[in-house]
């Protein structure tokens, strides 16, 4: 049989147009990927959007103006979304901080991403920004407006959830198993005596995740070894590798028999399987209507 690497676009095809919106998911579903991966947090209103970080960041957000005249929270770039309105939320132009820049492209909410990724097979690797600070209770119920979205989509068996914050597997595992659950793992949160809970076992971060409830493991790639993978094979534990961006580290994590690689750029990942007669997920959007 021949192998199978699959193609995660990371918040998109974040290397080739502006994260998680709905331009570079557009894009990403023209190159051909597998899985779109996405970040998503909660407004103070209760939406589930789309951002990486918890707050709103200068790096790859522009204000524009108030949602309001005289709005006392403006300007919202740099405060967290938590503390946020959908509607101001909504002010913030997410595609200006990109060297292919998209103008205009607002934070999307995880419906308008469903919307447009749901009539595509393309999978749903959907990661909830929490913080160990947080109660279990806002875990609980962050987890479960996720999940509500994604299930009114018809997404249920397309999606995985994603945490560092295993306290979401759990609550998948307990409440959503239809779900597939990954366990984020990177340097930071192996730290023993850490407050993530993959710090607790960071001699054995496998027995750990699977403990957790985890269906697959995502290592960042600075610490995936040929022996991670295999004792996570070992459990029947797919491992999906992050972030992986230079065509020498795709092919050194395709050699460790890993089953996922997370990029930033679906187009060279394509390249490098091509070079090792491997498939390729094809296109799910015509070139010519590619933004």
């Amino acid at each position: 049989m021949i192998p199978t690497v699959e193609v995660h676009g990371h918040r998109g095809a974040r290397g080739l147009r502006p994260e998680n919106t709905l331009p570079g998911f557009a894009h990403a579903l023209g190159l051909g990927v597998d899985v779109i991966e996405l970040d998503v947090g909660l407004t103070s209103d209760g939406t589930v959007v789309l951002n990486h970080d918890q707050v709103l960041s200068p790096m790859n957000l522009t204000d524009t103006g108030p949602a309001q005249p005289d709005d006392p929270d403006f300007p919202y770039v740099g405060k967290a979304i938590r503390e946020l309105t959908l509607a101001q939320i909504r002010t913030v132009d997410a595609g200006l901080g990109h060297r292919a820049p998209v103008p205009g492209a607002r934070i999307p909410t995880l419906a308008e991403a469903c919307a447009l990724l749901a009539p595509s097979d393309v999978k749903l690797a959907v990661e909830l920004k929490t913080d160990p600070s947080w109660t279990d209770e806002e875990v609980e119920l962050f987890t479960a407006a996720v999940v509500d979205v994604l299930a009114s989509h018809g997404l249920t068996r397309r999606a995985r959830l994603l945490a560092f914050d295993w306290r979401v597997l759990a609550e998948a595992r307990r409440h959503y198993p239809l779900f597939d659950r990954v366990a984020l793992i990177e340097r930071a949160t192996l730290v023993p005596g850490t407050a993530w809970p993959a710090g607790r076992s960071p001699e054995n971060p496998v027995t750990a995740a699977l403990a957790a409830g985890a269906t697959i493991l995502s290592p960042e790639h600075a610490i995936t070894t040929p022996a991670l993978v295999e004792e996570a094979h070992a459990f029947a534990l797919p491992v999906a590798v992050w972030t992986v961006n230079t065509p020498e580290d795709m092919t050194r994590f395709i050699g460790y028999g890993v089953d996922a690689v997370v990029t930033d750029y679906p187009d060279r990942l394509h390249r490098i399987l091509a070079s090792h007669g491997l498939p390729r997920p094809s296109p799910r959007i015509p070139a010519a209507h590619l933004p």
